[in-house]
């Protein structure tokens, strides 16, 4: 992406895509946002970054507009563009979940996005947050956003909580892929028997800040949802590890090890557990005493 100064969007009401849009561009080079319709030299400009307005899109240039394609084209918004431009656009699809409905809510309104995600219309009012439509109305108001403004600088901050997910997220899924083991549990009592699969994390040193981040993405990415139904990882808050339900898979019941001495914690729901063991063979036999 080459350099810009100016972040030049569209006037009057402000949606999601280019709010995020310029959000993304301030975390990747902080400048002022100005709102009004561009000019031909501003499309012309690669010193302006010129966001959902302007008919083109042309990364070279800075210009991140998807209004021109035709009517049949993939849902895609300015937020995308820019992210494309980033080299970040296909990790966002995996990693946020609400990139590709949000793609749809831009370019084919509300109904067709209730029809997509296979929900009744109303749920999308449902899940309106007030907070998004306070920061859109405060940017719809000004026609200039510098910055030192509060605003502008909520902007900027959830530009770089964005891309800093995005870019941590796939390092700590390659880290994942390089430690990480399936253990594979078998059922007998199923007839056929039932093969089941626990995903086991052993510490390392250092040890991650947040040892079980990125797991659930990471088995999702993988295609193990179906097979997978429990977790072993280190326990952030102490030596050993925590046990827990893979997306509340109901294969595991912790509440039935409270009881066994190096159990420190056990959830009265039984879908997590805390332990002081460390050896592979005693997590291996607390799995097994908590089956289901």
């Amino acid at each position: 992406m080459p350099p810009f100064a100016t972040i030049l969007t569209h006037p009057g009401s402000a949606h999601k895509d280019d709010f995020l849009a310029c959000c993304v561009l301030l975390a990747h080079s902080p400048a002022p946002i100005v709102r009004r319709e561009p000019t031909p030299a501003d499309v012309a400009d690669a010193s302006i970054a010129v966001v959902d307005v302007g008919d083109d899109h042309n990364p070279a240039l800075n210009n991140f507009d998807h209004h021109q394609l035709p009517d049949d084209a993939e849902p895609i918004c300015a937020l995308s563009l820019v992210l494309q431009a980033l080299d970040l656009y296909e990790d966002a699809r995996s990693f946020c979940d609400w990139l590709i409905p949000a793609e749809w809510f831009d370019c084919r309104g509300p109904n067709a996005t209730a029809n997509y995600l296979n929900v009744p219309r109303e749920a999308i009012n449902q899940l309106y947050s007030p907070m998004d439509g306070t920061l859109l109305r405060c940017f719809a108001a000004g026609d200039r956003h510098e910055p030192g403004e509060p605003l502008w600088e909520i902007m900027s901050q959830v530009g770089r909580d964005l891309l800093d997910y995005l870019r941590s997220l796939r390092s700590r899924l390659n880290f994942i892929a390089e430690h990480a083991e399936l253990w594979t549990l078998q059922t007998s009592d199923d007839n056929p028997p039932s093969t089941t699969q626990v995903l086991f994390l052993p510490r390392t040193t250092p040890l991650p800040t947040e040892p079980s981040s990125g797991i659930d993405r990471y088995i999702m990415e993988k295609g193990l949802n179906d097979v997978v139904v429990g977790v072993v990882s280190p326990d952030r808050r102490g030596s050993g590890y925590g046990l827990s339900r893979h997306r509340d898979h109901p294969h595991f019941d912790f509440t039935k090890i409270a009881a066994e001495p190096d159990v420190t914690f056990a959830h009265q729901r039984g879908f997590v557990a805390k332990t002081s063991a460390t050896t592979e063979a005693r997590l291996g036999e607390l799995l097994h005493l908590a089956t289901a």
